[in-house]
């Protein structure tokens, strides 16, 4: 379970929008790339501004899990996204996580 534990938690922040519940389950030097490894957020504090961003000006933001898979330290979600500000439509995500000592450390977004 504690492969799962940060992950599990983070969506549920996510979905209601929470940045200190989100945030408390990343690591200070996580990193955030898409799916040819060009890096989206390096750091804790980027990541807190960019998705505090996020979630103060996306008010009906959901993430729907649609699959989860655990390789290892890695957990594979499929998600459908809704709400987010500047998309009218849903989004389909595939989100990496790396997991070390029950905090992310790595996620790679496939879009």
């Amino acid at each position: 379970m504690s492969i799962l534990k940060p992950v599990v938690t983070q969506l549920e922040a996510y979905n209601n929008r929470d940045i200190d519940g989100f945030m408390a389950n990343f690591h200070e030097d996580c990193v955030c790339e898409d799916g040819d490894g060009k890096m989206l957020l390096q750091g804790w504090e980027a990541m807190h501004i960019s998705y505090k961003n996020m979630f103060e000006n996306s008010p009906n933001l959901h993430c729907n899990l649609v699959s989860r898979t655990v390789v290892g330290n890695y957990v594979l979600d499929e998600e459908r996204v809704t709400g987010r500000a500047g998309n009218d439509g849903e989004s389909h995500v595939i989100a990496i996580y790396k997991v070390v000592d029950e905090m992310i450390v790595h996620v790679r977004f496939l879009r």
